[in-house]
C-alpha cells in the first residue's frame, strides 16, 4: 500500500514517475487566468494568518462547510479566524474523495512543510505553525508566487479598472510578470438594465464623455480596450452562460441602446441582440490587437436568491448549467472567421456533457496559421478535479492534438492554489505512463518528455507570447 501523498502521488507506473520527476516537475508556471488581487501583489502583502489566505473568498471550501452542516457564522460571518479555521479542519475529514482533500494537503505540504492530515485534534497547532510562517518575509505574496515558480500570471479586470497596481508592479521591476486581462461582461449585461445604466454612467465619468448614443458608448469602451493594451494586456476573458449570436442590424442595436438609457424595458430578443453585438465587437478589437480571447461557458450563477441577497455573488451558490452551446458558438466563430477576424481563442465548458462538442468545435477553426490557434481550455471549476481532468485530456487526445494544448491554470482567488498545476501535471504524466507501459505508446522518453514539458509550460509561453 502506498503512503498518502508521497513523492509518487498519482503516479502509478515507473514511466509516469520518470516523466513527472525528470520533465514536468521542473517546469515554471504560466497562470494565464486567475482572480488574484493585483493590489496584494503590488504591495507584497503579508497575511496575518492562514485563514485569511486560505478561507477568505474560497467558495469551494464554503460549499463543503455548508454541506457539512457548519453555520454561516463560521464561514462568511463574524467568527474569529481561528474559529473559522477550526471549522474547516472539522470539515476536512469529511471531504474524502472530493478534490478539496487533495488540494488541502498538497497546499499544507508545499507551502508549509506540514505533512499531517488536518483534523480537529491538530487544527490549532497547525493554525499557529502556518500563521507564524506567514508572518515572516519569506511568506509575502510575491514570495509565495516565487515558491511555486510562477513566471507570468494574468489577473481578471473590469474595463473600468485604473490598472494602477499593475503599473506599480511593472515600475517596481518585479521578476514575476503580472498582466491584466480585459473582462467586459458588465458592459454588455442587458439582463440587468439598472446595473448596466449605472455602469455606463461610471464609464462616462471615467472617460469624460457623454455616452448618449451607441457610437459614443462603443468609442468609450474602445478607449478602455486601448488603455489595457497600453498597460501590457493581451488577453480578454468572458464568463457567460452561453455565447450570444443573435442576428441584428446596427440600427437594432442603436435603438436598443436608446431604450436602455431611457429605461424602457427590453424584450428577451432585444437583450440577446445587444449582448450578441457587444460580444462580437469585443472580438473584433481583440483580433485587431492580436490578443487571446477566452470564453468560460456554462455556469448557472447565483441560484439561491435568499443567500445572494444576504452574502452577494461569488459566495458558493453556482452550479453547472445545461444550456445548449453548439449552434450559437459555431455561428459566432464562423462569423468572425468569415471576416478573417478570428483571433487566438480558448473555449472552456462547465458542463461535461459538452466535452466532445468543445473538442470537435475547435477543429473547425484551426486554420494552419498558428499551432493550436483555437484551444479547448483545461477542465474548469466543478470539473477541475482528477476525473474531470482525465476526461478532458482523453477527449482532447481522441479528437484533437493534446501535444499542442496550453495546459493548466488556477482560476483561483487564493495565493495558495498553485499546487493545482502540480496536480494536473501528475495526472498528465500518469496517463502517458499508462500508455507506454501498456504498449500503446513507444518508450521514447526524450520525445514524451518534450511533449510533457510543452503542455506544462512551453506551449503557453509560445501561444500567449507574453
Amino acid at each position: 500500500m502506498k503512503n498518502f501523498l508521497d513523492d509518487n502521488f498519482l503516479l502509478q507506473t515507473k514511466t509516469a514517475q520518470t516523466l513527472y520527476h525528470n520533465f514536468a516537475k521542473q517546469m515554471p508556471v504560466i497562470d494565464y487566468h486567475n482572480h488574484l488581487m493585483p493590489d496584494q501583489i503590488a504591495n507584497d502583502f503579508m497575511f496575518e494568518n492562514i485563514t485569511q489566505v486560505w478561507l477568505y473568498g474560497d467558495h469551494y471550501k464554503w460549499r463543503a462547510m455548508r454541506a457539512n452542516g457548519i453555520d454561516e457564522h463560521y464561514i462568511t460571518g463574524n467568527a474569529t479566524d481561528l474559529e473559522k479555521f477550526k471549522k474547516w479542519a472539522e470539515t476536512v475529514p469529511y471531504t474524502l474523495r472530493n478534490p478539496l482533500y487533495h488540494w488541502t494537503h498538497l497546499e499544507l505540504q508545499r507551502y508549509f512543510d506540514v505533512h499531517e492530515v488536518l483534523c480537529p485534534a491538530n487544527a490549532e497547532r497547525i493554525y499557529e505553525e502556518c500563521t507564524a510562517k506567514l508572518r515572516t518575509p519569506e511568506y509575502s505574496v510575491q514570495n509565495l508566487l516565487r515558491k511555486m515558480k510562477v513566471k507570468t500570471l494574468c489577473t481578471t479586470d473590469d474595463p473600468l479598472d485604473s490598472l494602477e497596481h499593475h503599473q506599480k508592479i511593472k515600475n517596481d521591476g518585479l521578476d514575476i510578470k503580472v498582466l491584466p486581462a480585459f473582462r467586459p461582461d458588465k458592459a454588455m449585461n442587458a439582463d440587468d438594465q439598472q446595473a448596466l445604466n449605472t455602469y455606463i454612467d461610471q464609464l462616462s465619468a471615467l472617460t469624460g464623455r457623454e455616452l448618449n448614443d451607441l457610437d459614443a458608448y462603443l468609442s468609450a469602451l474602445k478607449s478602455r480596450h486601448d488603455y489595457f493594451a497600453e498597460n501590457g494586456c493581451s488577453v480578454s476573458d468572458h464568463g457567460l452562460e452561453q455565447i450570444y449570436a443573435e442576428d441584428y442590424t446596427e440600427e437594432d442595436i442603436k435603438d436598443i441602446y436608446g431604450k436602455i438609457r431611457n429605461e424602457v424595458p427590453l424584450t428577451i430578443e432585444e437583450k440577446t441582440q445587444f449582448k450578441s453585438a457587444l460580444l462580437f465587437q469585443f472580438a473584433l478589437w481583440d483580433h485587431e490587437k492580436g490578443w487571446v480571447q477566452q470564453y468560460h461557458l456554462g455556469a448557472l450563477r447565483n441560484n439561491n436568491d435568499r443567500l445572494l441577497t444576504q452574502l452577494g455573488p461569488d459566495t458558493g451558490f453556482d452550479s453547472i448549467g445545461d444550456l445548449p452551446q453548439g449552434k450559437a458558438l459555431s455561428k459566432f466563430l464562423n462569423k468572425l472567421d468569415a471576416q478573417n477576424c478570428l483571433t487566438k481563442t480558448i473555449l472552456y465548458n462547465l458542463n461535461p456533457a459538452d466535452n466532445e462538442l468543445m473538442a470537435t468545435m475547435i477543429g473547425n477553426y484551426n486554420d494552419g496559421t498558428v499551432a493550436g490557434k483555437v484551444q479547448w481550455g483545461s477542465a474548469w471549476w466543478f470539473l477541475d478535479q482528477k476525473e474531470g481532468m482525465i476526461k478532458q485530456i482523453n477527449t482532447l487526445s481522441n479528437m484533437g492534438l493534446l501535444s499542442r494544448f496550453v495546459g493548466m491554470l488556477t482560476d483561483s482567488r487564493s495565493f495558495l492554489s498553485y499546487p493545482r498545476h502540480e496536480y494536473f501535471r501528475r495526472i498528465l504524466c500518469n496517463l502517458f505512463g499508462d500508455d507506454v507501459e501498456n504498449g500503446e505508446l513507444p518508450d521514447d522518453q526524450e520525445w514524451l518528455g518534450k511533449v510533457i514539458q510543452d503542455i506544462c509550460y512551453n506551449n503557453a509561453k509560445e501561444y500567449f507570447n507574453f
